[in-house]
């Protein structure tokens, strides 16, 4: 899947302090970024960027986060790509429907940063 040796991580989010944070993160842990602030663009990303990772949110403008995860996971061609929800809604009834979406983790904002890298490091591809 991936065409550089640097891993693809797509940042799906709408609010722009939290989208420089996640871009200035993943770049310094060496991967390629996309950022993209709705869930239809999203989506066209997915398919052109072919990311190893999408970070999404699960509010997103226009399709929602959960939306983006199912399709992504609806698929076969996608089957790879891994899927972190990044969201500030953080009870279990909203853990269980993006885990069952199809996330592969899911974290709470606000978020420690090295956490989160942390997490990112481990759904990448070694």
């Amino acid at each position: 899947m991936n065409r550089t040796l640097a891993p693809r991580v797509l940042i799906a989010e709408d609010e722009p302090s939290i989208v420089t944070s996640l871009d200035f993160l993943m770049r310094k842990a060496g991967c390629e970024t996309r950022l993209v602030r709705d869930g239809a663009d999203a989506l066209e990303a997915v398919a052109d960027f072919r990311p190893d990772l999408v970070i999404l949110d699960l509010m997103l403008p226009r399709v929602s986060g959960l939306d983006v995860c199912r399709q992504i996971r609806g698929r076969p061609e996608w089957t790879g790509t891994r899927v972190l929800m990044l969201t500030a809604r953080g009870s279990e009834a909203d853990l269980a429907r993006g885990l069952g979406a199809g996330a592969d983790d899911y974290v709470v904002k606000p978020f420690s940063t090295h956490d989160l890298v942390d997490r990112v490091k481990r759904l990448l591809p070694p």
